[in-house]
């Protein structure tokens, strides 16, 4: 039976806000636990066994980012029509992306397939991991298609203000996945004992899971979606339109992927201590990232909703309080990172005084400047749920290529700052796009877009 639910284009914005952001960040958090979990397990098999698994995390990371901004489309257009009380086209959007998901994944999972050793070459994998680096990463391209199925199952959901469900079923697969991994890794009566490679059946069987229970519910009608495998067929133009919706964010996404890729390279330049304290200090960072990430989507979703039922007062105001709340909570983290730098990274090193220091600098240098990562993806999530992800693109692309990067370049090699200037890139990188972006929100332009009376309504 379908669970009523309080409209979000009316009621208190700041509560509403809250009760989206907290289950959203939940959900990635339990993401992230994934990898602790594979981590957990594959460690036991040594060090090459882990350096195989590693080695396709980049990689994944790089084609769930493409599919992370097709998802964004559903959710703005669900988020949209929810607004606007116009369910019949919020159930037709919602079948419309689960299709362009299908096919997207499906092309991506056979080229990525099809072209794993030439990738692994190109990355330079050593040869005595590359046959379990190989057939790890297979298996993982594999599950490409139920993972891109689920990203967009949760997006959907969020669109029309559900961010439960995907809660839920998170916790169960990652406690599900925490008993599979022993169980193909190492073997167990029938059961043949995969080794490294069991780690990536484990996550195939629970992504497995995951998308089946998504599009039972999405079948049965729990929510305001309810789907109809009878009523599958292509809408070219509605295809066409969340296509060109979502791929500035599959970009955007993406440029922040490769990004971060590429610091590695720079930190990699002055040698292992250096690169294991800026891993150690993303890493750290990363937690950051995931709560003003689920702000940023709670914000896309009530301003979308709001945009979507002429409520353009609210959708402001919504903005506001993300972006308040988003500089406010951060800051608070940044400061508490900042008085516990010491033991937050000695947590991830010991014994290493000298690249604990490094590691303590770095988190030092870049957490005072966290608020103003909460503003701007606050912002950030204002603009998608508007409609504006070119927008939201180009902003994110000037942080990143345009002043992270060359920042980090310039200071750590033509300056005395040496790799400190990574760490300094960090900050400005945080501060300068944040003004940027908060001075083009300030242009009001974003508030012109108008996706629900300009879709095709089929």
């Amino acid at each position: 039976m379908k669970t009523p639910r309080r409209s979000l284009t009316e009621g208190p914005i700041l509560k509403t806000l809250t009760m989206l952001a907290l289950p959203i960040i939940g959900v990635n958090l339990l993401q992230t636990g994934y990898q602790l979990v594979d981590a957990f397990w594959v460690g036991r098999l040594g060090a090459n066994a882990v350096a195989a698994v590693s080695i396709s995390f980049p990689i994944n990371f790089l084609l769930i980012s493409l599919s992370s901004g097709f998802a964004f489309a559903g959710a703005i257009l669900i988020a949209q029509y929810a607004g606007a009380k116009n369910f019949k086209m919020v159930n037709h959007v919602a079948r419309q992306t689960l299709l362009m998901a299908f096919l997207i994944s499906l092309v991506v999972s056979i080229i990525a397939y099809i072209f794993s050793p030439q990738i692994l070459y190109a990355i330079g994998v050593e040869e005595i991991i590359f046959d379990d680096a190989n057939l790890f990463q297979r298996t993982i391209f594999i599950g490409l298609i139920f993972n891109f199925g689920f990203i967009m199952f949760q997006s959907l959901l969020r669109g029309v203000g559900e961010v439960k469900i995907p809660l839920y079923i998170n916790g169960t697969t990652l406690l599900l996945n925490f008993f599979l991994d022993p169980l193909f890794i190492y073997g167990w009566g029938p059961i043949q004992a995969y080794g490294v490679t069991g780690a990536a059946v484990s996550t195939l069987v629970t992504q497995f899971i995951s998308i089946a229970v998504g599009m039972y519910i999405l079948l049965k009608g729990t929510t305001e979606i309810k789907l109809s495998i009878k009523a599958f067929s292509f809408d070219w133009p509605l295809l066409k339109k969340a296509f060109k919706l979502g791929f500035p964010s599959s970009i955007e996404i993406s440029a922040r992927a490769l990004g971060l890729t590429l610091m590695t390279v720079l930190a990699a330049r002055f040698g292992t201590e250096v690169l294991a304290a800026y891993g150690v200090g993303s890493r750290l960072i990363s937690f950051v990232v995931i709560l003003s990430l689920g702000l940023s989507k709670a914000c896309t979703t009530l301003v979308g909703q709001n945009m979507g039922a002429q409520r353009i007062d609210r959708a402001e105001k919504t903005s506001y309080y993300s972006s308040v709340i988003g500089f406010i909570s951060l800051s608070i983290v940044g400061l508490i990172f900042f008085i516990f730098a010491e033991p937050l990274t000695r947590a991830f090193l010991s014994g290493d005084d000298y690249v604990v220091g490094m590691g303590v600098d770095f988190l030092k240098i870049t957490s005072l400047s966290f608020g103003f990562m909460g503003l701007q993806m606050s912002i950030i999530g204002t603009l998608r749920g508007s409609g504006n992800t070119v927008s939201s693109m180009v902003l994110t692309i000037i942080g990143i290529w345009v002043i992270q990067f060359p920042v980090a370049w310039y200071l750590s090699s033509h300056t005395n700052l040496d790799y400190d200037g990574l760490w300094w890139s960090f900050p400005i990188s945080n501060v300068i796009p944040a003004l940027i972006t908060l001075g083009w929100y300030k242009t009001g332009r974003w508030k012109n877009k108008n996706l629900v009376h300009s879709s095709v309504e089929s």
